[in-house]
């Protein structure tokens, strides 16, 4: 009896391991690493990119069928800097991949990633620029993606780290989700979570139940709700409310507008605050505000931002920043006037 045991376990350890070899065998054969990094490859050119391997692909079954990447480098269409340096990446894969001959990506996973904002910038740069009367678009992501452990720079210098991005597939009429968090330079956590229905019919983007929640840990966090329209260009509105949450502060009620240009005026965002601990009712044009935040950072002295409207706020705390007895009035076509009632509590 002990020998017909002995005799049936041999077998079927023999058994598994070769079934454990077959699979194996299998799966590199079923999968060929070469098609999938071709792939990839392939769609980085058709975007003016290249993409690069350390190493070749390797294939994985568990917990889901993949390719294990090392050293991804990408970089624009003539060299220089490159745009991603990634330690490792993922390509993970649907089950049905290994039934047959579907190369669809199910999901993208990239640890350590080193993002330039100088190279992607000159990047994009290299694109061609889309007329004024075109249509909005949405550019589809058949695979989800997440980022871990990854670092923001500009040449040199730390703009984010500890960068955690996790995004679902984007398409229309798909429900989208996006969380982002990361450091900022002086160590200032932030998170950022997005979720909405795109819509694209007929040249225009609908994003319906816009739901966005910003937070900074122990200053602030805000969740707005509401709807956002792009035709294509600066035509492109949105209106957003909610609620601005601040340490043992009085809140305050927050609405984000953003009101599409016209032959007199740019785009503009709104923000209106409403609370206990003062009001405000700012407008800014994004385009100006990028123009002035890079004259900012190349010249280094401070000026004032191009801002319309009116505040008046007891208190504010921003990331490392705090202010108290803000005041601003800002019209058109004027210098933005800007004084602090008490400057005693301001602090870098």
């Amino acid at each position: 009896m002990k020998l017909r045991w002995r005799t049936f376990l041999l077998a079927a350890g023999g058994f598994v391991t070769a079934l454990v070899i077959a699979l194996v065998i299998a799966t590199y054969v079923i999968l060929q690493p070469d098609r999938f990094t071709s792939l990839l490859q392939a769609q980085a050119r058709a975007a003016g990119l290249s993409l690069s391997l350390a190493s070749p692909a390797t294939p994985t079954i568990w917990p889901k069928p993949g390719l294990e990447l090392e050293g991804v480098t990408v970089r624009g269409p003539h060299g220089g800097t490159p745009l991603i340096v990634a330690a490792r990446g993922k390509l993970v894969l649907p089950w049905r991949t290994l039934m047959g001959r579907d190369t669809s990506i199910s999901r993208l996973e990239v640890e350590g990633a080193r993002i330039d904002v100088d190279a992607v910038s000159a990047y994009l740069d290299t694109l061609p620029r889309r007329s004024t009367t075109e249509g909005a678009t949405l550019p589809t992501i058949d695979a989800g993606f997440r980022i871990t452990r990854g670092t923001l720079l500009r040449g040199n210098r730390l703009i984010l780290s500890d960068v955690e991005v996790d995004a679902g597939r984007l398409a229309s009429g798909r429900r989208f989700s996006l969380s982002l968090a990361a450091n900022t330079a002086d160590g200032s956590p932030y998170q950022i979570v997005l979720a909405t229905l795109p819509t694209l019919r007929d040249g225009v983007l609908t994003l319906e139940d816009v739901s966005l929640d910003v937070a900074s840990d122990a200053h602030f966090d805000a969740s707005l709700r509401g709807n956002a329209t792009w035709r294509g260009a600066a035509d492109m509105g949105a209106s957003l409310a909610g609620k601005l949450n601040r340490p043992a502060s009085p809140p305050f009620d927050m609405v984000l507008n953003v009101t599409p240009a016209n032959q007199d005026d740019p785009l503009y965002i709104g923000l209106k605050l409403d609370g206990d601990a003062g009001h405000a009712d700012l407008r800014v044009p994004p385009i100006a505000l990028a123009d002035w935040w890079a004259a900012l950072q190349a010249s280094g002295a401070p000026t004032l931002p191009p801002l319309l409207g009116s505040a008046d706020v007891q208190a504010l705390d921003i990331g490392g920043v705090q202010v108290k007895g803000l005041r601003v009035r800002a019209t058109p076509n004027v210098a933005v006037p800007s004084s602090a009632a008490s400057a005693a509590g301001a602090s870098p």
